[in-house]
């Protein structure tokens, strides 16, 4: 058991690791494309060599980072057979199906008109070259939506029956999976972050351009587009993060719980603007979970219902089955209690069945089918042992939202004085300290983003599934040694593609400097 435990944490922190630095790369590529784009469109409307340039000379940075992406996505594709290979065939039918047309046709997509965008100047026409440069745009795009399909899924899954003679699930409706409201609205929100970090990105290389005296008309005319790309981004960001709010409320309450550290709710509830948690002992022994904390009356109940007055379930209620109709009517729900009695029934039920295929007793089939069709939303809960551990660690889940929600507003502020300073002609991007704050800004706009990611999937433990698998049941069956090993070797190898990427990025804008 304990060598298990190992397998199942240490396969959680390699493929933690490989994510984390995936999504460093991933909302940059998704959103400098389109700024590219954008520059491009300039330069074909008005055929000036400077929109050239500075069409070039973040094209270039774009297939950089481009190219980093690419070769940590594999790896991480590659994670779900070696490390899940239990997942990888309880769900199979359904995951792989995005990811499948993703590879199929968004991958080879970008591949294809990536070629042509950056060694096709002078070998197509030049409104050729500006189609392919948005379809490498569109192509990255499309890229991130079945990526996403496959991951909401994983949060809210949909579209599918289980099949107990494969004991596996498979597909019964792609559309419901390709058009779930939580796939849709992590697709936005993820791509509107990436315009953001591309924004922010733009202006903090330009701001240190300016620092080094270099190309300043090319400087300051980035920092207009890419700060005007990021507030619209930011603007939508903050429009599909309150539809995913409604969403995690719907589907995942113990998360939205977890992110507030609420454990009693109440009507009106407010949200937690800044918080200090208790311990952990001090929570699970009914105490105040706040040393300290700042509140915003009813926030809560209108980011998670768009009504002031409504009941948000805190983790207790959610274990009790306890919740509230908008006119304070108990309604007795599921207990986790009962879910986990549930979980069991399935369990056994599906044990019946494999008894009954083997002897070829179809009227026991059937009986088992049944019984496990009637328990198996809670098929989940029959691997654990207490209710608790259907709790996400609920001090990371609650400070990594904050993260993200703070380092959100500062980059809204940020971006919109930028805007203002670059039009008003105010010599705020020559002053020194600004240029700092602008590239310090890079910093804090990557931060932000991997706050989000921190919150959503920390937030889903103990799922791999919600409700359906959890993390421990999805491991594949190898030895300890091997995953601890391939975690220090992947943690090697994606720190040097990432300081490889960051030296090259330098070198090529310190040549492009040299060549003005």
């Amino acid at each position: 058991m304990n060598d298990l435990m190992t397998v199942v944490d240490w396969s959680r922190w390699q493929f933690a690791l490989t994510a984390m630095y995936h999504w460093l790369f991933v909302p940059l590529t998704l959103g400098l494309s389109v700024i590219v784009g954008i520059m491009e469109t300039i330069y074909y409307r008005t055929k000036s060599p400077r929109w050239l340039s500075t069409t070039k000379f973040w094209m270039t940075l774009f297939g950089i980072n481009f190219a980093v992406g690419v070769a940590t996505g594999i790896i991480l594709e590659f994670e779900f057979g070696t490390n899940w290979s239990n997942y990888s065939w309880f769900v199979g039918d359904i995951f792989g199906a995005p990811l499948a047309i993703e590879g199929l046709f968004a991958f080879f997509m970008e591949a294809t008109f990536i070629a042509i965008m950056f060694f096709g100047w002078k070998k197509v026409s030049p409104g050729f070259h500006l189609a392919s440069t948005w379809l490498t745009a569109l192509g990255a795009s499309i890229s991130a939506l079945w990526i996403l399909v496959a991951n909401a899924w994983m949060q809210y899954p949909v579209g599918m029956e289980f099949d107990p003679a494969q004991m596996r699930n498979v597909m019964d409706d792609f559309w419901a999976v390709a058009l779930s409201p939580v796939a849709v609205h992590k697709f936005f929100h993820a791509v509107f972050d990436g315009w953001v970090l591309a924004g922010v990105f733009v202006c903090g290389v330009s701001a240190w351009l300016l620092m080094r005296g270099r190309r300043r008309d090319m400087a300051l005319v980035s920092v207009k587009i890419g700060g005007w790309t990021g507030l619209v981004g930011m603007i939508l960001t903050l429009w599909t993060g309150d539809m995913s709010a409604v969403d995690v409320a719907r589907v995942q309450p113990m998360k939205l719980a977890a992110m507030e550290g609420l454990y009693d709710g109440e009507h009106g509830q407010e949200l937690v603007g800044i918080g200090v948690l208790a311990s952990e002992d001090d929570r699970r022994a009914g105490k105040d979970p706040f040393l300290f904390k700042i509140g915003i009356p009813y926030g809560l109940s209108i980011l998670a219902n768009h009504d002031p007055n409504t009941f948000v379930p805190g983790i207790n209620d959610l274990i009790k089955g306890v919740s509230f109709t908008p006119e304070g009517d108990t309604i007795n729900t599921v207990s986790y209690a009962e879910r986990i009695a549930m979980g069991k029934k399935a369990h056994e039920a599906l044990r019946e069945f494999d008894r009954a295929l083997a002897a070829g007793d179809s009227a026991a089939m059937e009986a088992a089918r049944a019984s496990i069709k009637e328990n198996y939303p809670y098929f989940g809960y029959g691997y654990l042992t207490s209710a608790e551990e259907a709790v996400p660690p609920v001090g990371m889940t609650f400070y990594a939202f904050r993260v993200m929600v703070m380092a959100g507003g500062y980059l809204l502020l940020f971006l919109i004085v930028a805007l203002w300073s670059v039009y008003k002609k105010v010599e705020l991007w020559d002053r020194k300290w600004w240029q700092w704050v602008a590239i310090l800004s890079v910093a804090v706009v990557w931060i932000c983003s991997q706050a989000g990611w921190v919150t959503a999937e920390v937030g889903r433990q103990p799922w791999i599934i919600q409700d359906l698998m959890p993390t421990r049941a999805a491991i594949s069956a190898i030895p300890s040694g091997t995953v601890i090993l391939t975690f220090w070797i992947f943690a090697a190898v994606f720190t040097a593609l990432l300081v490889a990427e960051m030296s090259i990025m330098i070198k090529q804008i310190n040549k492009k400097e040299e060549e003005e």
